[in-house]
């Protein structure tokens, strides 16, 4: 029911006056709060997650935006307008300035059909998935779920119970728009407006289709396998032709457009098409060199670290890094070297660290001594 459903800025969380950036910002933070592939079994998150969708699909459409800006959930709900009752046909009666200039000069090329039965194409539909580091650097196969308005299949999208058709309006001619004639100071001016009978739609549903009430369409759940290429970024989009809202009068229906998030790796980090990760050493293996295990997207691979190596040294993994995006080869792999401080120590480790400390020299810290030899400098010592 209308009266049940919040208002769709609520929903969102944003004012009236929002911009189209602000909305998609809120709406992305919402999708991500809810999504159910965070919430596996959550009825609740699931239809707040449809409730995010479905107010961002009005509030993301500037035709729609302005229906329910001015009439509410009626000027948007597609089960409201059947036939000659209820409905929003008062929307976009003001005076056309098109109009005005056609009825004086013929109208200008290009300019859109007022016929409305012309087919005319479906909006667009978003949603979004989440996937793992693993699957966006390799390529996978996901099932997506969301929200769209399809063609009623009781009355095949006609609006009328079936076994009967819709009427051309009488008053109108079926064009929808009538024209008025009004007085000014220059003599009398036509303009036109929206049919009062029909509401526009150039057609009267004397008995409206019991399963969509008239409107000729439904808003279901549908599902759709996609392919997610191997490579794909954080926050890029993937888009689905064909899969949105239903086009009008047999036009095409719009795209489905999926927001692919990527969710963080507990060791790995992207940066570009080159993976990074911390290695942490002991100090013995940093110091006499070692043979360590590096976790890498294929695989577990050895690596034979050299001896003296330091805290923050780098080295590369040539082609353990990701497959680029719709382009040849994989990116590279870069270990940064930490090397980590025992803690917890006995007496007896702790006088082996001292014996050894005391047996190095000045050569053993070559970055230390030079360190040293600047702070001298600065002090003229």
């Amino acid at each position: 029911m209308m009266a049940d459903k919040r208002d769709y800025y609520e929903v969102l969380g944003v004012s009236k006056g929002a911009s189209e950036d602000e909305i998609k910002k809120a709406y992305r933070q919402s999708a991500k709060k809810y999504h159910p592939d965070l919430h596996p079994g959550d009825k609740e998150c699931e239809e707040k997650f449809k409730e995010v969708n479905e107010a961002y699909e009005v509030l993301s459409d500037k035709d729609k935006k302005a229906r329910y800006d001015q009439y509410g959930h009626a000027g948007v709900d597609p089960n409201f307008s059947a036939g000659g009752a209820g409905g929003y046909g008062a929307y976009g009666q003001g005076i056309d300035i098109d109009d005005i200039f056609s009825s004086f000069f013929g109208g200008f090329g290009g300019r859109r059909s007022n016929n409305p039965n012309a087919p005319s194409r479906g909006s667009d539909v978003e949603t979004s998935i989440y996937i793992s580091f693993e699957e966006a650097a390799k390529g996978c196969k996901k099932t997506v779920s969301y929200d769209c308005v399809s063609s009623c299949d009781e009355c095949h999208g006609t609006g009328a119970k079936p076994g009967t058709q819709p009427k051309t309006c009488s008053v109108c001619g079926g064009s929808g728009r009538v024209t008025i004639s009004q007085r000014s100071p220059f003599g009398f001016v036509q303009t036109q407006r929206a049919c009062d009978a029909c509401h526009g739609k150039g057609k009267i549903i004397d008995s409206p289709c019991p399963k969509c009430g008239g409107s000729g369409r439904k808003r279901r759940t549908k599902t759709v396998d996609i392919t997610v290429p191997a490579g794909i970024k954080d926050q890029q989009i993937l888009n689905v032709g064909g899969r949105g809202n239903a086009g009008y009068n047999g036009g095409p229906s719009g795209d489905l457009h999926v927001y692919v998030n990527v969710q963080p790796h507990p060791v790995f980090e992207r940066r570009g098409d080159d993976v990074w990760c911390n290695l942490p050493l002991t100090f013995a293996q940093a110091a006499l060199g070692a043979e360590v295990v590096v976790p890498t997207l294929d695989g577990k691979v050895s690596y034979q670290v050299h001896e003296g190596t330091q805290p923050g040294d780098v080295f590369k993994l040539k082609g353990k890094g990701i497959q680029r995006l719709n382009g040849r080869g994989k990116g590279d792999q870069y270990v940064r070297v930490t090397i980590e401080v025992p803690k917890n120590l006995n007496a007896k480790q702790k006088n082996l660290i001292k014996e050894f400390e005391n047996v190095t020299n000045e050569k053993n810290y070559a970055q230390r001594n030079s360190f040293f030899e600047k702070i001298k400098r600065m002090f003229n010592e």
